[in-house]
Parts: C-alpha cells; structure tokens; sequence
C-alpha cells in the first residue's frame, strides 16, 4: 500500500505529534538526556504557544503514561473541575438553561499547566527550565502561525474588537488579524512562563521543591489572583448574547491539584488498550473494540487489508462490510457513552466492558444501518437521559439541523468556529517513547482563543469545558461543583510483551472513532504503523455531538474518498446516508512506541500538513 511516509525507526527516542515545532523540541528534550515524561511535557508546553486555537497553558491535559522499568501504567489528569460556584440554581438565576460554549459561564479549573507540573515532579528528570524553555522562545520571539489559527483569528476578529479587548490586544496586532505563516508573538504568555520560572528558581536548587513553587504560584499566586479579579469583576459577552462574571475563583484553583489514577484497559488483538476513565469518553473506544471482538471482524480486516496491500480494485465489498459493522458498533458504544459516562455519578464499567455485554450489545448489528438510539442496560440498570439531548434528536430526526454531520463540522481536526467564538471543539495530541521504553501519550485542550477571553496580562484563556456539563441534576455528567466535565479528550496506550506504542488524535468525538480503523490495521491486519495512519478513514455522525447544540445526522456516515468509489453506493444501500470529505481529509492521528522487535517507531498524520514524527 501506498504511504507518504516511511515508519521512523531507532533506538534513542521518537516523538509524534500535531504540530512538527512540538515534535522537534520534544526530540531536542530526548537528545539532552531527557525521558519520554520530559519530552511529552515540554512538547505539551510548546503546543500551548504554537497551536492557540486548539489548547493553552489554561486548558486541559489528559495523559497517560507508562514507566518500563516496573510496567506502571497511569493517568495523570489535567482536566479541571467545576467551581464551586457554578451551581444548576446559579446558571438558573440568571436565566441560563445551558452552559455556553464560551465566555466565564463556561470556565472551569485550568487543568493543563498542572498535569505537566505533575508528570514531570513524579516522573521527569530535567529542570522545569529546560523544560519550559522552548515555550518561553517560541512565545516571546515567534512562530509560524499555522493557517488554521489565522483563520479562526479572522472569523473572531470583529467579537474581538467590540466586546472582547484583552484578546484583541494579543491577537490582532496593529489592530488586524495575522496571516497564515506570520510570525506571531505572544510576549505576555513569555513573561507569564518567565515569572512562573523565577518563582520556581526562588525555591532554590531542588528540582521537586522548584516545580511546586511553580505549581503554587499558578494555582495559589498572581495567576489564581489575577484570573480570580477577572472573571468576577469583568463582565464579557457569550454564547447567550449577553455579557456575564463567570463563577471561576482562586480558591478553586487553589483547591484543586492534578491526580494520578490507574488506566483503564481491555485486552484486544494481543496488545492491552488503555485509557482514561469514564469522567473522559476513553472507554467508548474499549466498548468498540469488544463488540467488534464479539462480531468476530478479524478475518474481515485482514481481507481488506491484504486486498489493499496489493492495489486491488475489488475491495468495495470488504470494504463497505468493515465499514458498516465498525460504524454500527459505534452508533451502540456512543450511546451508552451518553447515557452512563460522567464524573457526578457511579459508572458500572465493569458491566460496560465485560464480555457478556459486548456480546449482547453486538447482537443488534443487523444488516442496515439503524437509525435510533439505543443506549444499553448494564447490570440491568435501566439508562437515563438528558432532556436536552432527546430533544436534540428529536430534532435531528425531524430534519432539523444537523451540524455534525458535514465534513468541515468534522473533518481535518480544527475547530468549527463561529464568528462569536462558539467552537464545536478541538484540541492537539503528542505521543513519546524514549530509550528506555517508557511512553506518554497525551491530548492537550482548551483555553482556545476563539471560546474564552484572554485573561489581562498573562497571555492565555481560559477552558470552557463546563459546557460539557448538563444543567439537570441527577445525571452522570450533570454539573455538579468540584466534579470534572465528561470531556472527549481521549490519550491512549496499547501495550504487549514488551512492545506497544502511545497513539491518539484531535478530533472531539471523532477521538475515539478514527483510531478503530488504526487499531484494526495496525494490530490485527498487521500493516505498519504510518501505513495504518495514511488508510482512508471514516466516521460515523449518527452519534450525538458533545458540543452544544448535540447535533447528530441520523445513520450519516463521512468517509474519505480512497475508500473506493463503490463504497459510498454499497454503504448507502444499506441505509447509510453518506458524505464523501474528500481523498485526505479526516483525522490527525498520530503513535510512537517500541516495536516487537525492539525497534522504536513512530508514525505521524501527513493530512493538513503540519503533523510530524521525529527521531533516531
């Protein structure tokens, strides 16, 4: 099969990720001496300077990570919570029935500066500055602003300059938006990350003792101050259409430290997929991978994959049989993502993810595309609902909007962005192994320019993933304070004996759609790594959106055009409602990992052209 790429291969460390400037310093960090948990971490900060309309300093960071030394898998999690505040009667007071997409109503915690706090105090090796460096360069004198960013600058430019000054002030310098491929600076970001260092350097030599007195001076000093004066004493205009304070103060980031929690994993194909929990949608890709594992797809994919290994011109059967089988079992795994992952309630995962019910469930892939909804009972508990969300298919179903379902809703990983700043969510991804085996991976979001306004004189904003969060009390993912946001945000590790690699991609709910494709390739076709991440892909938008208004298209499917060009006729025959996105158009996956045979390797996404993999 034809591939842009050759798989990267050596023995001292490789770094996949979103952006080939973050790629590159995380490499620099393996050359210096650095593991793979200071080289995710100082890729993770430079994605917050070069990639700011899709993660910041002030967003959210999910990782998991894997110490080879004693085979410690992990998450460490970065995803902050809801205020203390920000009660349902609050939001009903002021005549809010859900959390807008931007704004202060919609700040929650910023989770990201602290989870890489954390990773690098239990797991690094290097001095916070050397972690931190690059960033605090590519901040203060510039970087390459990719197209996407100026473009999503452009479409907010005139919010900015009417209702939202601070970010005009950083963004649009000399009062007009940058241009793709601008230098673009950010100095107030650069001094930020620079008194955040001297603090850390006033702790004196201590490597541990420097990174929490960065941590406190974030999360207890003149970044809780200064973000605790602005979202209460400034008004700013959302999603509602009007200007409101926000509930975020400093006791609640003062309150609030990055925890490590244990992984979540099923077996599959030979490799352990792990994930996050279900405070995050990671499990929705275990549930997938068992329910294909009950419709017993293995000999399926190897026929596809073979088929294509050889430039056949017969696969469109195969093909479109291995589409509709992984799409229907999607259709099921979001489903039940709706009804039962949060972190206000008790998940029964354990019924989630065992066999018997992935049989059961796999039962109800028939022959046709369906077009309900059809969350499960596990354990036999009876699901349950949001209003809103039953709304919002009735809706659909009645040929209301659709806004997922077309593929610039969808498609390369950028945020969809409105001139008001409503985003329907996106974020970056960065994948690490080192010499000694150990792997990060890791999906960095939030704090997107375009969704919250940037906070005076520290250069970032804030995340808005409370909106994430139901205003009716009593569901899993119902706003409740101090509890985080079902977030979409999904890193992810499959680990073997003694191989496995860090994989994962931007996406929102595409997150944990476009990796079964992967997975089915690379673990069970046996095609390698970039050979499984070039494959057209394809997802389904029968599935509700996470991002308000929960859009979905009923039995839509989008896929890339290299399918074959009888695919879309054989899927719609079945009843699927199909969109073709184009020949290269969906998905920004990217892995890194050591090989079975001892090899390190690593592959990156070539649509978009900015992802990249890097080492030796």
């Amino acid at each position: 099969m034809f591939t842009t790429r050759p798989v990267l291969t050596g023995t001292l460390g490789m770094v996949a990720s979103t952006h080939w400037l973050a790629s590159a310093v995380g490499m620099r960090t393996l050359e210096a001496g650095g593991n793979a948990f200071d080289a995710a971490a100082a890729a993770g900060f430079t994605l917050s300077v070069v990639e700011p309309h899709l993660n910041g300093p002030g967003g959210d960071a999910p990782v998991i990570g894997h110490r080879a030394a004693d085979a410690h898998t992990f998450v460490v999690c970065g995803q902050g919570v809801v205020p203390a505040l920000a009660t349902t009667e609050a939001y009903r007071e002021l005549g809010v029935t859900e959390v807008p997409g931007t704004g202060h109503l919609a700040a929650v915690v910023p989770g990201a500066f602290g989870a890489w706090l954390d990773l690098l105090a239990r797991y690094g090796t290097l001095p916070l500055a050397d972690v931190l460096g690059p960033a605090i360069g590519y901040a203060r004198d510039g970087y390459p602003l990719v197209a996407a960013a100026a473009r999503t600058v452009a479409t907010v430019s005139d919010m900015f300059r009417a209702h939202w000054p601070t970010s005009a002030q950083v963004y649009l310098p000399g009062g007009v938006p940058p241009g793709p491929g601008e230098r673009f600076r950010n100095p107030d970001l650069a001094r930020t990350f620079e008194r955040l260092l001297a603090e850390a350097s006033a702790a004196g030599p201590d490597r541990e003792a420097q990174i929490e007195a960065a941590r406190r001076a974030f999360y207890e000093g003149f970044v809780a101050e200064t973000v605790d004066a602005f979202v209460a004493g400034t008004p700013v205009l959302d999603a509602t259409g009007r200007a409101h304070t926000g509930f975020l103060r400093a006791d609640d980031l003062a309150a609030w430290r990055a925890t490590e929690e244990p992984t979540v994993a099923v077996p599959f194909a030979g490799v352990e997929v792990h994930k996050t929990g279900p405070w995050g949608q990671g499990p929705v890709l275990l549930q997938q991978l068992r329910l294909l594992e009950a419709l017993g797809v293995e000999d399926l994919v190897r026929d596809v994959v073979e088929r294509e290994g050889r430039g056949a011109d017969d696969r469109g059967g195969p093909q479109a049989e291995l589409v509709h089988a992984v799409v229907e079992v999607a259709k099921l795994a979001f489903a039940d993502r709706d009804a039962w992952y949060g972190d206000s309630a008790d998940v029964p995962l354990d019924a989630l993810l065992s066999t018997a019910y992935a049989v059961e469930r796999a039962a109800l892939v028939g022959a046709g595309a369906d077009d309900g909804f059809r969350p499960g009972a596990p354990a036999g508990r009876p699901p349950r609902l949001a209003r809103a969300l039953v709304a919002a298919r009735a809706l659909a179903d009645a040929g209301g909007p659709d806004g997922d379902g077309g593929p610039l809703g969808a498609g390369l990983g950028e945020p969809t962005v409105a001139p008001t700043g409503l985003t329907r969510g996106d974020t970056c991804h960065v994948d690490v192994v080192d010499r000694w085996g150990n792997q990060v991976s890791a999906t960095p979001s939030g704090g997107w320019l375009q969704s919250s306004p940037v906070v005076p004189g520290l250069g970032f904003a804030l995340p808005t993933r409370a909106q994430m969060c139901w205003l009716e009390d009593g569901l899993p993912a119902s706003l409740v304070p101090g509890r985080r946001p079902r977030t979409t945000l999904s890193p992810a590790l499959a680990l073997g004996a003694g191989h496995g690699f860090a994989f994962g991609t931007p996406g929102g709910d595409q997150q944990d759609q476009w990796p079964v494709p992967f997975l089915l390739r690379h673990v069970v076709g046996g095609s390698d790594l970039q050979a499984a991440i070039d494959a057209p892909t394809w997802h389904s938008t029968h599935v509700h959106g996470s991002f308000h208004p929960r859009a979905h298209t009923p039995r839509g499917v989008v896929l890339e055009s290299r399918l074959g060009a009888d695919v879309p006729g054989a899927l719609e025959a079945r009843g699927h409602a199909v969109v073709d996105a184009g020949a290269w158009s969906l998905g920004r996956l990217s892995a890194a990992g050591v090989a079975p045979n001892g090899w390190l390797y690593a592959a990156a996404n070539p649509r978009g052209q900015q992802g990249y993999a890097t080492g030796r």
